[in-house]
């Protein structure tokens, strides 16, 4: 019982440091959240588009996330964490302005939804500044031995501002159209805007030895093919699940992404610690099984509330796979470099969703929506062989210090 609440109170010493940061990434990316489940019923219903476009658009954001990803790290080490996020608020802003505008041209469908393109890769440019510079911003106030539960808990206000997004983008959509959202994304990020001021920035390391570019990408590739063969599951529930719930007939549309973003929530403020203590690949080994069981599970769904129950079984998978690989990356490179080693690893994700995606919907057009699951369930599975080398050439960490 004493480790126990030791354990408790370094939690929430850790939780109180990380607060303003998690404030600050739950209001970027709720932005993100308001558009996920209405944004192929925007591309398909309003424009006429098919699952293939519907892909294109949603894999553009990652598309651009992937190419800004490096960038974004490197920028958090040199320039600092805090004005990275910045950057990435005024971009977000800036596509809901390109939202609107792809709304002037709904009647030129291919005008409109390239238009909407731009806007959603721009808005893929400021989710990598956004989440990278959130990340390293609480990793430069954080022990290093706590990287785990960072990379956790930063990812848990992103998801849950994903969660609580689709069903109040859901509700704008139904009473205002796809204009409400665009709207709402450029208003957001300037609200929160005049709040980050009054956070502190995080001091920049002392030591400005920057390792090369291969060093770090030597540190990264074998988490960051884990986590991309982990992620096409991620990527196939965010753009298809509620085309799923709709060609069902399920309701409310949300409901498989919401019940995702929940469980992951929920595994990561429980189980948080066990990438520190345990070894982030020996976790993240386990909790792939679980992904692609509940991928499996949406596959095999014959209602809405099976479907649910699966994905919140992926979303539970997910959960530590992500911050249990990261955390390896971390501890393999010095603090003036995680800026540019976690922006590198969160490329393998942008990667996977930005080329997993399009491919995903090619193969609905073809096969039909359910067929993608059981696809992602076994490309999920395939990350068990990466995983296992990585377990191979880990040692267990050290307990955090208390």
């Amino acid at each position: 019982m004493p480790a126990t609440n030791s354990q408790s109170r370094a939690s929430e010493g850790i939780g109180l440091i990380l607060l303003p940061i998690m404030t600050a990434v739950f209001a970027g990316f709720l932005i993100i959240g308001l558009a996920l489940p209405v944004l192929p019923l925007h591309v398909q219903h309003s424009l006429g588009f098919g699952s293939f476009v519907v892909g294109l658009v949603a894999g553009s954001q990652f598309a651009a996330s992937l190419i800004s990803r490096v960038w974004a790290g490197a920028y958090a080490d040199k320039r600092g964490a805090k004005s990275g996020v910045v950057i990435g608020l005024l971009a977000a802003a800036v596509s809901g302005l390109l939202y609107l505008l792809s709304l002037a041209f709904i009647d030129f469908p291919t005008l409109s939804v390239t238009i909407l393109l731009l806007g959603r890769a721009l808005l893929g440019g400021a989710e990598s500044f956004i989440i990278t510079g959130g990340v390293a911003w609480g990793l430069a106030l954080v022990d290093a031995r706590s990287a785990g539960r960072v990379i956790a808990w930063v990812g848990t206000a992103m998801f849950t501002a994903m969660a609580v997004g689709g069903p109040i983008g859901t509700f704008f959509y139904a009473r205002a159209g796809f204009a409400a959202i665009a709207l709402v994304t450029t208003a957001v990020p300037l609200l929160v805007l005049a709040s980050l001021i009054l956070i502190p920035a995080a001091p920049l390391s002392e030591k400005r030895h920057r390792s090369s570019f291969r060093d770090v990408a030597g540190a990264v590739w074998l988490p960051g093919l884990g986590a991309a063969f982990s992620s096409v599951g991620y990527g196939a529930i965010l753009a298809f699940s509620s085309l799923l719930f709709t060609d069902r007939g399920w309701h409310p549309i949300w409901l498989a992404f919401s019940a995702f973003g929940a469980a992951l929530v929920v595994a990561r403020l429980v189980f948080g610690h066990l990438p520190d203590h345990h070894g982030g690949a020996r976790i993240a080994l386990i909790f792939i099984c679980v992904l692609a069981a509940g991928l499996a599970l949406i596959w095999w769904a014959n209602s809405g509330l099976m479907a649910a129950v699966g994905s919140a079984l992926a979303g539970f998978g997910y959960s530590l796979i992500y911050p249990g690989l990261g955390s390896e990356v971390v501890r393999a490179v010095s603090p003036e470099n995680r800026g540019r080693a976690m922006g590198l690893y969160t490329a393998f994700l942008d990667l996977a969703l930005g080329l997993g995606t399009p491919v995903l919907g090619w193969i609905a057009d073809q096969t039909g929506i359910a067929s993608i699951f059981l696809v992602s369930a076994s490309v999920a599975l395939t990350a068990i062989g990466t995983t296992l080398r990585l377990v191979k050439t880990q040692q267990i960490p050290a307990t955090p210090a208390q």
